[in-house]
């Protein structure tokens, strides 16, 4: 793999850590009273992620790993390997299981195909997971965004997370050649070739590209759906796009669903800005480093 390419999966892993000990806290006052300014990992503040530790991922992290080792043992993607892995995994799961999880584990239950079992959720989550397809189909666009759409659907079979998911393989395609984010996603709504389902959303969060991030989040939504997180990532992307380590920060000071947008956008910005945009000390304090690592062949 390259360094940019290798920054644009570490790039989202990181920013899935660095939302756990804030994630869906939605009051944005107490982020301040109990965090300050996050910059370090923490310890959940929710109930939801109990067990979790600095340095751990939230369930999103957890399932865009086990996503990484199937594409590794595949040696590309396998929607059939991947929904059995996927299944496996929640089966001795510790973790909070989401409602777009728990429908998909009741429609394979139900002797569903596994690949088309996925929920009807809008979580963007279920695109956010796309990273690490890099690590497998940089270079050909069409087969990314193939395959990022795949697997969204095996757990959110939901079109507008789908579309979202092949926007932003193609995006961060476009970015690993070269071409600026901002300039990349405004070139795309220029051309008329985003999906009407998503385009005014992406306008959205290109307008909003000057604006303070928390009011701006805010007023999107801090939600966990592809109508206010969607938005919100592209802001992060374009806001900061010189800058990692700030778009980070700032997204899990907005409050909510930090992970997903997160995770979308550390994917972009990784790729943009390659592995020294990201801090060290982030990159080696997370608990899945060694493993990321290996699967990666960066050891």
């Amino acid at each position: 793999m390259t360094t940019t390419q290798s920054a644009a999966v570490i790039g989202a892993f990181v920013a899935d850590a660095l939302s756990l000990g804030a994630h869906w806290v939605y009051n944005t006052g107490v982020i301040d009273k109990k965090f300050g300014r996050v910059e370090q990992y923490y310890d959940p503040l929710t109930s939801y992620h109990k067990g979790k530790h600095a340095g751990d991922f939230t369930h999103y992290g957890d399932q865009t790993l086990v996503l990484l080792e199937s594409l590794t043992h595949e040696k590309g993607f396998d929607a059939l390997c991947f929904a059995n892995a996927w299944r496996a995994f929640f089966r001795d799961y510790t973790g909070y299981v989401d409602q777009a999880t728990k429908a998909t584990l009741a429609n394979m239950d139900a002797d569903n195909p596994l690949t088309e079992s996925g929920s009807d959720s809008d979580d963007l989550a279920g695109a956010s997971r796309l990273a690490v397809l890099v690590s497998v189909y940089d270079g050909n666009a069409d087969a990314l965004a193939e395959m990022a759409r795949a697997q969204t659907a095996i757990t959110h079979n939901n079109r507008q997370v789908i579309v979202a998911a092949d926007f932003f393989a193609r995006i961060v395609s476009a970015v690993l050649a070269g071409q600026s984010p901002a300039a990349v996603m405004q070139a795309s709504i220029e051309a008329g070739s985003v999906d009407d389902l998503i385009a005014p959303l992406i306008t959205m969060g290109l307008e909003s590209q000057t604006r303070d991030t928390r009011e701006t989040i805010a007023e999107f939504g801090q939600m966990c759906s592809v109508e206010a997180g969607l938005p919100s990532a592209v802001h992060l992307i374009a806001r900061y796009e010189n800058d990692y380590r700030t778009a980070m920060v700032e997204n899990v000071m907005a409050g909510g669903d930090s992970s997903a947008r997160g995770m979308i956008a550390g994917m972009v910005l990784g790729a943009a800005l390659g592995m020294e945009a990201i801090p060290d000390i982030w990159r080696s304090g997370m608990a899945a480093r060694d493993r990321i690592n290996t699967l990666l062949g960066l050891v």
